[in-house]
């Protein structure tokens, strides 16, 4: 074959190309399964700044192009919805980016954190919860909730809420306080002002009125029922079953029934606080007594002061011996014979704390031989501030007591009264300037003791509105520091009262229409 016809073959064609088709979406060329929507925002995003000029033009040739004002109106409210669609979907958008920063850029692990949470109080880890994804999935943890604190100053918290609470928290739950507690205020150890809420006041500290807690109280959104508590028997009463504390405040629809049913369901309990309950004394005692029987600490605040005279021996006689671990026993407000008092502070062998302000009837007979071997011998804190009828010669054997040997473990004694001290022969005979000779004495030789004897000056009490204030209550035996009173009397200011004079003498029995009394037996004389 020759070769030179190779050389001079002419060379084939190059193919012609193709021009490209224009597109509206010029990102569509490179990924042809984009969503028409996606590829349309996408060059609308791509807009820079300045064609915010020939974006309002354009609008306006939009416009000018319908014919009726009808239509108009159409496109403008359109162009409105689908630019605030487009607003709220970029800002969800950045919430879940800095939400992901945040579980990046949080320096602790998620078991941390919900060891974290679970120090904080409950308003605390919903706030918590609320700021981002990782915090929520952190604080729907058990263990975010096993202490649930639900106190108010004011009536705003709801059954679905404690419900939900308890519910979150399981099998985990191990303190929950609810109710309604006054604002608390700087009160000294052993302060008879009630924790006692009462609509009446016409203003508080909280800075709410009268007005505005009342018709708080009237929705039945914030009220707390009787039925609160209903979810700690649920599941077999598996909430409530290591439930250690349970403080109630102000729950005013409760009731014997329903609390009864609650602390059954809470075997464990160790710490119990009520205040401002319609519970009946001797009924709650018998419940504690046959359903809480490691309980160490037991503060009870009467909602109707001096009224309630329901306890009877045989029901003191039952909780000493259910209930032997008992060290903190408070019985404030309530109608309490010296006869029935004795039975429980010599029955329990480990009390140290014992607080009965404000109760009527105690005359403090109930002192004597107390402080020995034969019951008594642990108490560090005696608090018997405002009770009507303590009397004065009570009080001076007790100081002479101490000043024997007895009591010794006691650092704080409390037998202020704003009323003064009640005189051995007459009760309606008051003392404000009582002569406790063994005081100085007592005072020398026991210099770690704290005695309060503080008593208004002779004519100068007046009744005064019932204001609220908060006890430290929650150590089974407050810390005190060491102080050493003057022999010499404070003349104080008459303190505000949570109870009004009662006209009946020390151990007697005054029926009340307001409340049911019942009469106290011969035969309960014999369980001593």
């Amino acid at each position: 074959m020759d070769t030179s016809l190779l050389l001079h073959r002419p060379a084939a064609p190059k193919p012609k190309l193709k021009r490209p088709c224009c597109s509206p979406f010029p990102d569509s060329t490179r990924n042809p399964n984009q969503n028409p929507l996606d590829a349309l925002l996408e060059s609308f995003l791509e807009l820079s700044d300045s064609s915010a000029i020939a974006l309002d033009l354009s609008f306006d040739r939009v416009l000018e192009s319908k014919a009726y004002d009808s239509d108009k109106n159409d496109i403008i409210e359109r162009a409105l919805r689908l630019g605030s669609a487009l607003t709220e979907a970029a800002k969800r958008s950045a919430r879940r980016r800095a939400s992901m920063h945040n579980a990046v850029v949080w320096a602790l692990p998620s078991d941390l954190t919900i060891k974290v949470f679970s120090m904080l109080d409950t308003q605390s880890v919903c706030h918590a919860a609320a700021t981002c994804s990782f915090f929520h999935k952190c604080a729907a943890d058990p263990l975010c909730y096993s202490n649930i604190d639900l106190t108010t100053v004011v009536p705003k918290v709801n059954n679905m809420v404690v419900s939900t609470m308890i519910q979150r928290a399981g099998k985990v739950l191990r303190s929950l306080k609810l109710g309604v507690v006054p604002c608390p205020t700087v009160a000294s150890l052993g302060s008879s002002q009630s924790l006692v809420y009462s609509m009446r006041n016409s203003s508080d500290t909280s800075g709410f009125s009268w007005n505005d807690k009342r018709s708080r109280q009237g929705k039945e959104s914030f009220i707390l029922t009787r039925s609160c508590l209903a979810p700690l028997i649920a599941d077999g009463g598996a909430p409530g079953a290591l439930l250690r504390r349970l403080h109630l405040y102000n729950i005013e629809r409760m009731d014997n029934t329903a609390f009864g049913a609650a602390v059954s369901a809470c075997p464990s309990l160790l710490d119990l606080e009520i205040v401002g309950l319609h519970v009946e004394l001797r009924q709650t005692l018998e419940s504690v007594s046959r359903s809480c029987p490691l309980i160490e600490r037991l503060f009870f605040e009467s909602s109707k002061t001096g009224r309630d005279d329901s306890l009877k021996l045989p029901t003191c006689n039952d909780l000493v011996t259910n209930c032997p671990n008992l060290s903190s026993l408070a019985l404030r407000g309530f109608k309490l014979h010296d006869v029935k008092v004795r039975v429980l502070v010599k029955g329990f062998r480990k009390l140290k704390f014992v607080d009965f302000s404000t109760s009527y009837s105690i005359t403090g007979d109930f002192l004597r031989n107390l402080g020995g071997s034969i019951g008594g011998s642990l108490l560090e804190v005696l608090i018997l501030r405002d009770c009507m009828h303590l009397r004065e010669a009570e009080v001076s054997r007790l100081l002479s007591s101490i000043l024997a040997g007895r009591f010794r473990n006691l650092r704080h004694l409390d037998v202020s009264n704003r009323e003064g001290l009640a005189s051995d022969d007459d009760w309606y005979r008051r003392c404000f300037t009582p002569s406790f000779m063994s005081l100085r004495e007592l005072l020398e030789e026991r210099p770690n003791l704290c005695v309060l004897a503080d008593f208004p000056a002779e004519g100068s009490f007046v009744e005064e509105p019932m204001t609220s204030s908060d006890l430290n209550s929650d150590t089974n035996s407050p810390s005190l520091s060491s102080s050493r009173t003057s022999d010499e009397y404070v003349l104080a200011s008459p303190s505000d009262s949570s109870y009004s004079s009662d006209q009946s003498s020390g151990n007697e029995d005054t029926p009340s229409s307001s409340y049911p009394i019942h009469e106290e037996s011969s035969d309960e004389v014999d369980h001593l």
